[in-house]
């Protein structure tokens, strides 16, 4: 995993609350959703939605979980001081009203709100800021984890002491924080980063009630292979944020239930309460949405789409792309190294067809190794490579190739991913193209984990290879940056002018400036053709047809505080 965000008004149009089908077996009126309309903000709201995901959190304490289950509600009841805007990947103040990165990149500076309160009471100010990051910087023992404190590693490394097992996380990038009133908190960091203030849109980032997590025991717990087990009750009964609602209730393997908060510091939620449900499989989600038990869901199956959206009563969202999946090209196996056979292998692969075939109408063929979501993302002047089996074969004659060229070519097995679907069909069509393109394809597969990703990422897996990745956060960096920035053995090249490109445009704090830089960079990464983006794929949630409000995000950012339940 690798992650970046912000929130301006949305302008909604409120109709009058219908009544809604409720939780299978309740009768109290809040879970069928049959809640009288409340005052809110002036307009009329209310109602309860019913929402599955695929499992129950791991934690509600959001430094300590790093799982799409665990983000989905405690997103609700946290905020961070950044946020990305409904839908989109630009920053816009959260917590923070306005920030300022020093010039040599090793320093944020934030004005945060005034009249900011937590659940408990106690006031948001900027101590509670620093003592929210001094938290995360000092964690120790099992809050050390990566499977506590994933993105923390993720994005500033270590800690103030790494304990043994974690001593190549080195130096930590976070420095200290500083509040010098109530409403001004600076940052400090041990080396320039631009980047990271798109990581602080994470919501393991958000701020929490320094009375509550050490009222409740935050840091107390075990590391098993699910994750962190707190001992302490923060992260299960008495998680307390700032966000647009609270917890009422969780009971593990039925519901977790969130309640509006009344004393919002901003526009207060439209619904009364929303009830997340853990539905494991698929088919039952889709069957309780039918039914009327739930009102929406996530993960919907792209095979399952024609049926939703044949429904009158049902309709289906599609969040952005923002993923990446590609072919790398170990140029360590020569003849790889000549840009003329790179250049085929691109003019061999026949994406378009991979993405027709098996991405159920949420593909899009891949241009650039980053989504088209991302600031940097160049939509001009790049170079493309279009399906051409008989420019691939001139281009292998002029790199004085004998054809056929034989070509090792892996993928994995027992694994399915949103941009990688079926990667034993994916590979197979792709190698009857390459097949047509002056090539011979030899075939290579292995388990995705440790097999596969371990062969591959250390440069073992042949010339072709299958890879790609989810974002983390909204920045170049966290996509071409992860794969280009520095000697990768699974690419397998040395191109110092590169690195250098990608070294500057990380840490350069003028906004517009490092737009221009990565775009440049895009270009430059698809001439030089270190591998083959090959596509981006939507995710899709099913909803009733008069669920209006919720805005689905690229990075699952979304709120339930702007949904409305209409007739």
């Amino acid at each position: 995993m690798r992650n970046q965000w912000r929130w301006p008004a949305l302008f909604l149009v409120i109709v009058a609350l219908a009544m809604v089908a409720g939780c299978g077996g309740d009768d109290d009126n809040e879970a069928s959703g049959n809640t009288t309309a409340a005052e809110t903000n002036g307009e009329a709201a209310g109602g309860t939605l019913v929402f599955a995901g695929a499992a129950d959190p791991i934690s509600l304490d959001p430094a300590l979980a790093s799982d799409g289950e665990s983000i989905r509600p405690a997103s609700q009841i946290f905020e961070t001081l950044i946020n990305l805007e409904p839908g989109g990947t630009e920053l816009v103040p959260g917590l923070a009203e306005s920030w300022e990165v020093s010039e040599d990149a090793k320093a944020i500076t934030f004005t945060i709100r005034e009249g900011v309160t937590f659940h408990d009471g106690t006031d948001f100010n900027a101590e509670a800021v620093c003592f929210n990051f001094d938290r995360w910087y000092n964690f120790t023992g099992p809050t050390q984890s990566a499977g506590a404190s994933y993105y923390w590693q993720v994005t500033f490394g270590g800690y103030a002491k790494n304990i043994k097992e974690n001593e190549a996380l080195g130096k930590s990038l976070y420095a200290s924080c500083e509040a010098s009133d109530a409403t001004t908190v600076k940052i400090n960091l041990t080396r320039p980063s631009a980047s990271v203030l798109g990581a602080l849109t994470l919501a393991p980032f958000s701020i929490a009630s320094p009375k509550a997590l050490a009222e409740f025991k935050a840091d107390e717990g075990t590391v098993d292979d699910t994750g962190f087990s707190p001992s302490g009750t923060f992260g299960t009964e008495h998680p307390t944020g700032t966000g647009p609602f609270k917890l009422e209730s969780w009971e593990v393997g039925d519901r977790l239930t969130l309640v509006r908060n009344e004393d919002y510091w901003g526009d207060q939620a439209k619904l009364d309460k929303v009830i997340i449900r853990p539905i494991a499989d698929n088919a039952a989600r889709l069957q309780a949405l039918q039914t009327g038990e739930i009102q929406g869901y996530d993960l919907v199956e792209p095979q399952d789409i024609p049926t939703i959206e044949g429904d009158k009563s049902l309709q289906i969202l599609e969040r952005p792309a923002f993923n990446i999946f590609y072919v790398t090209i170990n140029q360590k196996v020569k003849p790889f190294d000549k840009l003329e056979v790179r250049q085929a292998v691109a003019h061999g692969l026949d994406r378009q067809a991979v993405v027709d075939n098996f991405y159920g109408g949420l593909g899009q063929v891949a241009k650039e190794f980053m989504p088209p979501t991302l600031s940097g993302y160049a939509e001009d002047g790049v170079r493309e490579y279009e399906y051409d089996p008989a420019k691939a074969k001139q281009l292998l004659r002029k790199a004085g190739v004998t054809l056929p060229l034989e070509v090792e070519f892996w993928y994995p097995t027992d694994v399915s991913r949103p941009y990688m679907p079926d990667p034993k069909r994916n590979f197979e069509a792709f190698a009857a193209s390459l097949n047509e393109s002056g090539f011979k394809v030899v075939p290579k597969s292995a388990p995705w984990n440790p097999d596969y990703l371990g062969r591959v990422l250390v440069g073992k897996g042949g010339a072709l290879n299958f890879l790609g990745q989810t974002g983390d956060y909204a920045d170049a960096d966290n996509f071409i940056g992860i794969f280009f920035q520095g000697q990768k053995p699974q690419w397998g090249f040395s191109n110092p002018a590169l690195f250098k490109a990608l070294d500057e445009a990380e840490v350069e704090p003028d906004v517009d400036k490092r737009e221009s830089d990565y775009q440049e960079i895009n270009r430059t990464i698809m001439e030089y053709l270190p591998g083959i983006p090959v596509a981006h794929s939507k995710s899709a949630l099913a909803f009733n047809a008069n669920i209006e409000g919720y805005v689905p995000s690229p990075t699952t950012n979304e709120s339930f505080a702007t949904v409305t339940i209409g007739e």
